[in-house]
């Protein structure tokens, strides 16, 4: 099986297996180690390529933190770099970012998109009843923080898989010393896109939504799908930011048949 790993301008990647490629770009909690259930599941048929974004560890230390209007430079960088052909790109969370600003590039490589708890970059009002899920997100991320839980994994995870809930957590603490309230602050000021922008990906694309993500309004997946040709959404049930991380058997299955319908590459 093909390993590889190495640094690109101070961004860390790694390759692991052969075949149709897909890509996975992680969330503000996590980096490339965040998909370790993906790469198992998937490697032994596919290539799989994980980064870790700008300033998060193991690439190089930003000073004031990243900026992630540049995350789909990085992206495209990459993608030259490995000289990959047509991939699937799977966005978790703030990797949403980097997709939906991807999809905007003229020279974009999209076979597939997913966009798993994330809006990316697509402006929020007008997808749903925004005031009173924050309202009732507040509530329950103090009960769960409370809880000794982690508002990016839900209260059913706590429950049921603490374990898991404890290595997301170790992996998150990898980036302790991240400004992550100023990368917020800059992600919050990109979403300005209307979810008609998503149909530049020029393929299928699949939102997937966690029924308790208090990060994420969950509604926002299906209202950006029935926006855009050629998009559809899913929802994976008892769960919240997470779902690769909380529900990686269910989450890969949804990605599986996602891209076994994708037109030959």
């Amino acid at each position: 099986m093909r390993r590889q790993s190495g640094h690109l301008d101070g961004r860390y990647y790694e390759v692991t297996g052969e075949g149709p490629v897909l890509v996975f770009a992680h969330g503000l909690g996590g980096s490339h180690m965040s998909w370790w259930q993906q790469v198992a599941h998937f490697s032994p048929r596919f290539t799989c390529v994980t980064f870790a974004h700008r300033g998060f560890w193991p690439s190089a230390t930003i000073p004031g933190g990243p900026d992630p209007n540049e995350y789909a430079a990085d992206l495209a960088a990459l993608a030259d770099h490995l000289a990959l052909p047509p991939f699937v790109l799977v966005a978790q969370s703030m990797g949403g970012w980097t997709a939906v600003e991807y999809a905007q590039r003229p020279e974009q490589r999209l076979r597939g998109l997913v966009m798993a708890a994330t809006t990316g970059s697509i402006a929020r009002e007008g997808l749903g009843p925004l005031a009173e899920w924050e309202a009732a997100s507040a509530a329950t991320r103090a009960a769960l923080l409370a809880a000794g839980g982690h508002q990016a994994m839900g209260m059913t995870a706590l429950h049921e898989q603490p374990a898991l809930v404890q290595l997301y957590r170790h992996v998150d603490e990898t980036n302790r010393d991240l400004p992550k309230e100023a990368l917020r602050a800059r992600m919050n000021a990109m979403r300005t896109r209307p979810p008609e922008a998503l149909a530049a990906a020029r393929c299928p694309v699949l939102l997937i939504a966690g029924e308790e993500d208090i990060v994420m309004p969950p509604f926002a997946s299906a209202a950006i799908a029935s926006r855009v040709p050629g998009a559809r959404a899913a929802m994976l049930p008892r769960t919240g930011h997470s779902g690769y991380f909380e529900r990686a058997a269910a989450f890969n299955a949804l990605v599986e048949d996602f891209v076994a319908g994708l037109p030959a590459a």
